[in-house]
């Protein structure tokens, strides 16, 4: 865990606090909508898509992105439709790095069918976490991605802990991902979360990759290290978000990934909480 991690972090009164300031910390996100990951709600959405999605647009929520649940499988025009009807839009969707390889043309129709922009890979198994299986998994994105953008479309990495955690030969498998991937066309899903329990400072990360953020997934952290609604924790969002223009963040979308049953209170907190930061 680096020094400077209290530097960064505040407990839920200077949060509290921060969520009222000025227009600085709110630079860049007032003018965007904010969004969820469906995984969060990933049990809700596989028994009632259209209903899950009829409730997250009424909490207030105006993008989602998809991930989990079996939305693969569903009639993704079905789900379009439901979207523009309810003023919501899926400015990119999680596809796993296996599906991605077996079936690129169908993620790509996939993608486009929910009107997506940008394809993201959401997590790599361990099978991929070697120096050299990383190497050629890099490789892959940049390969990908240079494809994407032939089809019109763009393409991000999704991180977690492990990433800045696993070290093979000496250097992390962040830094190689940053190293070998082209930053023209590799863009950086940047979990707020993740990056804090690997012990590392998210401004650094912001500032080391200027321009190349594409999102921020947006959950909070108590003190002992769960998850939790946004606000709820000791992340200081408000300090991290001061940087948003130097991040070149297009998208807020909430996550959490342990969100308890029934699922609409705690995304519900963390829509109040994001919007205060806007206020």
């Amino acid at each position: 865990m680096t020094i400077g991690r209290r530097q960064w972090m505040a407990g839920g009164a200077a949060l509290a606090a921060a969520l009222t300031g000025g227009p600085l910390m709110a630079r860049g996100l007032k003018s965007r909508p904010i969004g969820i990951q469906l995984y969060t709600v990933r049990e809700l959405f596989a028994k009632d898509p259209m209903g899950t999605l009829e409730q997250v647009a009424a909490i207030g929520y105006r993008e989602v992105e998809y991930g989990g649940g079996g939305y693969d499988q569903m009639d993704h025009a079905a789900l379009r439709k439901t979207m523009e009807r309810l003023g919501l839009t899926s400015p990119s969707i999680h596809v796993g790095y296996e599906a991605l390889a077996s079936d690129f043309d169908g993620a790509v129709a996939m993608t486009k069918a929910l009107g997506a922009d940008t394809l993201i890979i959401p997590y790599m198994a361990e099978a991929h976490r070697s120096a050299e299986g990383w190497k050629a998994a890099v490789a892959d994105f940049n390969r990908y991605a240079e494809r994407l953008k032939k089809a019109g479309l763009g393409f991000a990495y999704h991180n977690h802990d492990f990433e800045f955690t696993l070290k093979p030969g000496g250097t992390s498998l962040f830094d190689t991902l940053i190293a070998d991937a082209d930053p023209a066309l590799v863009q950086i899903e940047l979990d707020l979360f993740w990056a804090v329990a690997a012990g590392e400072d998210p401004k650094a990360i912001i500032r080391r990759l200027a321009g190349r953020i594409y999102a921020y997934h947006v959950k909070d952290r108590t003190a002992n290290g769960k998850m939790t609604s946004v606000g709820k924790g000791v992340i200081d969002f408000a300090d991290i978000f001061t940087l948003n223009q130097t991040a070149g963040v297009k998208h807020f979308y909430v996550e959490n990934d342990q969100s308890p049953a029934p699922y609409l209170p705690d995304i519900t907190a963390s829509f109040d909480a994001l919007s205060r930061l806007r206020a």
